[in-house]
């Protein structure tokens, strides 16, 4: 099973670097559920690059952070912030391969905390990047009120 997920929250002016389609110079993911993880895929492009065709490893630690916070979403259930994030750059991820695969896996959610494991893959499934993401999670009811969460959760399915 592979089914889209609707990025509920690109409406009116919403500008995240990661995730918005409305963000020309952002990496405009789209996100996919399987069983286990929350997927991504994105082409690489030479002004997102550190090293002569090499992917900043900025760059990288957002789509392991972006990954991560659509897991969240998705598996956990709710929404909330970055509280740390531990990495470990494996490989060089070149920026002039077809693509490179985001895979985030809900760990476990405890209380008001929130743990995903993320692996950034390149297009011949190596991994170049592996990290592990805690969120400091926000109470549904206020993440709905803030908009930083839909009131339905099928609407990311819709």
């Amino acid at each position: 099973m592979r089914r889209p997920i609707k990025n509920v929250f690109a409406v009116n002016d919403y500008h995240c670097f990661g995730c918005s389609p409305h963000n020309g110079i952002g990496l405009q993911l789209n996100f996919y559920e399987t069983d286990d993880y929350v997927e991504s895929e994105w082409v690489p492009a030479q002004q997102y690059e550190g090293y002569p065709g090499v992917v900043h490893g900025g760059i990288l630690s957002t789509m392991v952070d972006e990954i991560a916070a659509w897991t969240m979403y998705i598996k956990a259930g709710c929404s909330g912030v970055t509280s740390r994030m531990n990495l470990r750059y494996r490989k060089p991820a070149d920026s002039r391969q077809e693509k490179i695969i985001m895979r985030g896996k809900l760990r476990e959610k405890n209380k008001n905390l929130c743990y995903v494991d993320v692996q950034l893959l390149n297009a011949s499934n190596e991994v170049c990047v592996e990290g592990e993401v805690t969120y400091f999670t926000f109470p549904v009811e206020k993440s709905i009120e803030d908009g930083y969460y839909p009131r339905d959760y099928n609407s990311f399915f819709e």
